[in-house]
């Protein structure tokens, strides 16, 4: 053999050895609800790791919310679902779990960079068993127009009975209405009830006692959640009963309304449409409360679908949503949405970081009947949401509110 020659078979010869070395091509989709947040996905966060894993194309595929379970479903039966599956809190990624249509992930690397209560959402029924990275939670507040608040000399409220004499000062000004907040949806039960409630059945030690039947929704802190959520009927639009989330958030994004319940989640839309200064604060104090509590709810996480025939490659994804680097990306591309790793992220943005402060204060928590109460018929936080508008127009008592909500749980729940 000539010397050329050896020269180009030793240089295959390494190329050859180099190119047996490198991982194999791949191409890996996400199944999503997360419709609205697909820009960010496609021009920020695949971007992000792509760039450290060049050989694995990652392609997001979203269908919208109310779509997407049934969706999912069909395609997990068909066999024709993607790699990952972006999941539910709780019960509805539990079912498919259960299922064989997510993999077990406890021995994912990296899985241990999450505590007991960011994976509570997405663990088998035994604790054991997490199947499901938890990728971000959201928190939820009272938002307010920072220039209402100044012209008419308001101060952020820190007490049940600070927050309502401050509702009566924006009424009697009668320029603003006082709860910019719509009650033909989801709104009183989400948000308001929610909001209220965790302070009075103290957080998660109260979600659980409902669940395991330790306590009744007809005992005293429900009740007197249900007083507190009567008291703000005065304070809404006197049209609120037909107004939507969404007009309810016009009502306050154009400067109509100074106070808006809500979360995290709202704070890019704010950004983009509300031309005045905005901020937050959390859920005032009950009379007599040492320790607070925040709505601090498992919003979304990903998952390996076990049919994936990019296993390895989907696997090496979810590995990366573990890591510090995931989080960074995540948390600067969608402000209120707050990583649920053990290690702090820090927040750039001055809305997302006054509502991620409040964790060093409070203790967080899920909202209440997400989990096991919403799996029969009356669902739970259906019916919730009927009571908690007819508390606040006026329709229904307290009392009356508590006991239908305990009557669909004792026709079928057995704890």
């Amino acid at each position: 053999m000539t010397f050329a020659r050896c020269v180009v078979a030793f240089f295959l010869l390494i190329a050859v050895s180099c190119s047996a070395n490198e991982p194999p091509q791949a191409t890996i989709t996400i199944e999503s609800w997360r419709l609205d947040d697909q820009s960010v996905w496609d021009d920020e966060i695949i971007p992000a790791f792509e760039a450290e894993y060049p050989h694995i194309d990652v392609v997001f595929t979203p269908t919208t919310p109310l779509e997407y379970p049934t969706v999912l479903r069909s395609r997990l039966e068909r066999g024709e679902a993607g790699d990952l599956i972006t999941c539910f809190a709780f019960d509805r990624s539990r079912e498919l779990f259960e299922d064989g249509y997510l993999a077990p992930l406890d021995d994912l690397p990296g899985i241990d960079n999450f505590g007991d209560s960011a994976q509570a959402g997405w663990i088998s029924a035994d604790g054991s068993t997490p199947y499901c990275v938890p990728v971000a939670s959201v928190i939820q507040g009272f938002f307010y127009n920072v220039e209402v608040f100044e012209a008419l000399g308001l101060r952020v409220p820190e007490t049940e009975e600070e927050l309502f004499k401050l509702l009566q000062a924006i009424a009697d000004n009668g320029t603003y209405v006082p709860i910019g907040m719509g009650l033909s949806e989801w709104e009183a039960e989400h948000i308001l009830f929610q909001n209220i409630g965790t302070n009075y059945w103290k957080g998660e030690e109260g979600r659980l006692a409902l669940i395991d039947g330790d306590t009744k929704v007809t005992d005293q802190e429900y009740v007197d959640t249900f007083e507190t959520l009567a008291r703000f009927g005065p304070y809404m639009h006197p049209e609120a009963s037909g107004i939507s989330y969404s007009d309810g958030k016009v009502l306050f994004e154009t400067g109509q309304a100074a106070i808006y319940p809500a979360g995290s989640w709202e704070i890019s839309g704010f950004d983009a449409n509300a031309e005045f200064e905005f901020s937050a604060f959390r859920t005032p104090l009950r009379q007599g409360q040492n320790t607070c509590y925040i709505v601090d709810h498992n919003d979304l996480a990903i998952g390996l679908n076990p049919a994936s025939p990019n296993a390895a490659a989907a696997r090496t994804f979810l590995t990366w949503v573990t890591s510090p680097d995931f989080a960074s990306v995540y948390t600067g591309a969608l402000p209120g949405f707050f990583s649920q790793q053990n290690t702090a992220v820090p927040h750039d943005h001055r809305v997302a970081a006054e509502f991620v402060s409040w964790r060093e204060d409070c203790e967080s928590a899920n909202r209440n009947g997400y989990e096991a109460l919403d799996s029969g018929d009356p669902e739970f936080p259906i019916e919730l949401r009927d009571v908690s508008n007819a508390v606040i127009l006026g329709e229904m008592t307290p009392q009356e509110a508590a006991r239908r909500l305990q009557d669909g749980l004792d026709s079928w729940y057995t704890p």
